[in-house]
């Protein structure tokens, strides 16, 4: 590292313009040539220097942006206006447009029955707002008011029709709490094989290490107690998706698993997957809403692994492609329909696993 310094501290105090300047035209001509190879947008260059040179004459003078200026405006003031084609000669033609008159409409006199009559003429503001929010006039009323008025006999709206109408005030909902899971408290749970810890929730806790994350999963290899593992939202990545397969190659407890929305590739993925063909007790797995799209090809390998399984009933992922899709409904539903008739049946409902569910 110190020699790389060395050798860039040789070129610190060099001046550029001073050997610009030594470069004749040809080697200047092979310099923008290499800087284009380099820069072809000419991106590093301000967009008043992108313009190629149009010409190799040499300048007549200074330039002189003012005088240019005012040069352009002179020739534009002392250059006569073109010619009509057609002169224009101030004649009128055709009518002038007069709107027609529109008869205002004849408004029918409404005749009620005596007593209503009578009771809306003695009606206040707040009766004929109620009134109003009955026949359906919801501007006058919001609509809890509306439907309060329908509901009860009573006047809602006191304030009569020049109310000011507000809207209906919600309950905050408060955001959801933060897990509260002891990481090291539980894994040391995992490892003494608790009988009381069945479900292990790590949902949503960002700053678990990825070492911790397989202690875990090889602390699940000797365990028999937990049946629900799930790191939803962990950061979790390859390294801990293998260790959670070679778990699911040995563990014949577990039975749901959850990886969802972390940053697990395919090849974790797939390795995953792969070990379900050495596990005959897991029931659910849920891989979806990774960091990265799996791929149509790990999606294929996929389905074809869960075509051979007859095990899994449910399995978590959203297939971007319609035949790994139907290939992997249709196992997850004959997984299911031997559950059923098996249970018809009176037997085991899985008789490779070591209990009778």
């Amino acid at each position: 590292m110190s020699l790389l310094k060395k050798e860039m501290d040789k070129y610190r105090d060099v001046d550029e313009d001073e050997l610009l300047k030594k470069l004749s035209e040809e080697e200047l001509q092979r310099l923008e040539d290499e800087l284009e190879e380099l820069d072809p947008d000419n991106a590093l260059l301000p967009a008043g220097l992108r313009q190629k040179d149009q010409t190799k004459k040499a300048p007549t003078g200074t330039f002189q942006r003012d005088n240019l200026l005012a040069h352009l405006e002179k020739q534009a003031k002392e250059h006569p206006d073109r010619e009509d084609l057609v002169p224009f000669t101030g004649e009128k033609r055709g009518k002038a447009w007069v709107p027609k008159q529109r008869v205002d409409p004849i408004i029918e006199n409404v005749t009620l029955e005596p007593e209503l009559e009578e009771a809306l003429a003695s009606a206040s503001d707040a009766e004929l707002c109620d009134i109003a929010a009955i026949l359906g006039m919801h501007t006058l009323m919001s609509n809890q008011q509306y439907y309060e008025a329908l509901a009860s006999s009573t006047i809602v709206n006191k304030q009569g029709l020049n109310s000011v109408i507000q809207c209906t005030q919600y309950k905050p909902v408060p955001d959801e709490e933060p897990n509260s899971t002891d990481v090291e408290e539980t894994l040391m749970r995992v490892k003494r094989n608790d009988p009381d810890l069945v479900e292990v929730n790590l949902n949503n806790i960002k700053n678990i290490p990825i070492p911790t994350l397989k202690a875990y999963a090889e602390a699940l290899m000797k365990n028999t107690v937990v049946e629900r593992f799930s790191i939803v939202g962990t950061r979790s990545n390859d390294p801990v998706a293998f260790a959670l397969a070679e778990m699911l190659k040995v563990n014949s407890t577990l039975k749901s698993l959850n990886v969802e929305s972390n940053f697990i590739t395919g090849a974790g993925i797939l390795s995953l997957i792969e070990s379900l063909q050495n596990n005959t007790t897991l029931l659910e797995i849920k891989i979806d809403n990774q960091s990265q799209p799996l791929g149509n090809k790990v999606e294929m390998e996929i389905a074809s692994i869960l075509e051979k399984n007859t095990t899994l009933l449910k399995f978590g992922y959203h297939f971007t492609q319609q035949g790994p899709r139907l290939r992997g409904s249709n196992a997850m539903m004959n997984n299911n329909d031997l559950v059923r008739k098996r249970r018809l049946e009176g037997g085991p409902i899985f008789p490779k696993c070591r209990t009778n569910v």
